[in-house]
């Protein structure tokens, strides 16, 4: 029997393959851009050290307006920042490959972590099962958990100052800027 079917020719085929693999890195891109933006806003959130639905007292000394601001977060920039405005900001093509294999070998580190983490957290929270907890067992897979959490946090630390090391001062200045527009203002304001 005789295959009529018609063919397409390898060239077209090789053409939709090329795109597809494109189309692919993209989409590992905008995942790992996702998953770090996700990863940092829940650094922040744990990182908080009040509970969310219970009001901060203001302390004397303390500038109640400045409640909730992340001095350290404030002078770095997300990569998915960067991405969303590149040509706002004139990112060059060097700067793009640049940011772009950061973000690659970050998340190549990240990744393997993450999952570590949630092994350990996993573990921890078997411990926690048992009728009668084990505190010493318990506070050393507590201690697995921070550890490795603390380490992807100056994972991506590390990775946020190296981008931010790849900008020019101009550029810097209009990310401070189109981040204030879009920030609400502070409470009481």
């Amino acid at each position: 029997m005789i295959d009529v079917t018609p063919q397409k020719p390898k060239s077209s085929e090789a053409h939709w393959q090329s795109r597809a693999k494109r189309g692919f890195r993209r989409m590992q891109w905008m995942l790992c851009l996702i998953g770090l933006a996700f990863a940092a806003r829940t650094a922040r959130a744990q990182g908080a050290m009040e509970h969310p639905n219970v009001p901060m007292m203001h302390h004397p000394g303390h500038d109640p307006s400045l409640m909730g601001a992340d001095p350290v977060g404030s002078k770095l920039f997300p990569p998915d920042l960067i991405m969303n405005h590149q040509q706002e900001l004139g990112i060059d093509q060097q700067q793009r490959d640049a940011i772009a294999k950061e973000v690659e070998q970050a998340h190549s580190q990240i990744f393997p972590m993450q999952w570590k983490m949630s092994a350990a957290a996993e573990a921890l929270a078997k411990e926690l099962d048992a009728p009668k907890i084990d505190e010493s067992k318990a506070l050393l897979s507590a201690n697995k958990v921070m550890a490795i959490e603390q380490e992807v946090k100056r994972m991506h630390l590390s990775l946020l100052i190296r981008i931010r090391n790849l900008l020019t001062d101009g550029q810097r200045a209009k990310l401070a800027e189109m981040r204030a527009k879009s920030s609400p203002p502070p409470a009481g304001q």
